[in-house]
């Protein structure tokens, strides 16, 4: 069972609450706050789009742009030793350090 779905480019997170017997969610990678719940995974997954269609019919409706979930830019903190080393390694394979890091999380995600 997957713990996301996805609908119209958002990724929604998928919990369950054992003491109220509900599945709910959020959409994810966004600052507005864009619920939903189901008794069931149907339910679930029918309030997930409708969700989401309100949320972008609420945007059309203020003039306001949507937001966009993962826009592919994101800050990481590393140390200053580790930072020197990707570096060295990104100068050795002639790549940018962007390209050296975007290359070795696709090879984590691969392994997953």
């Amino acid at each position: 069972m997957s713990n996301t779905m996805e609908y119209k480019g958002y990724i929604g997170s998928v919990e369950f609450s054992e003491e109220d017997g509900l599945f709910y969610g959020k959409v994810m990678g966004i600052r507005a706050l864009v619920s939903y719940e189901g008794e069931n995974a149907r339910q679930l997954v029918d309030d997930f789009h409708a969700s989401v269609d309100d949320y972008l019919e609420l945007c059309a409706e203020s003039g306001v742009q949507p937001e966009k979930a993962y826009k592919g830019s994101f800050n990481v903190r590393v140390s200053p030793e580790l930072h020197k080393k990707l570096v060295v390694c990104a100068t050795a394979q002639q790549k940018s350090l962007n390209s050296f890091v975007e290359n070795a999380l696709q090879l984590a995600v691969a392994a997953n």
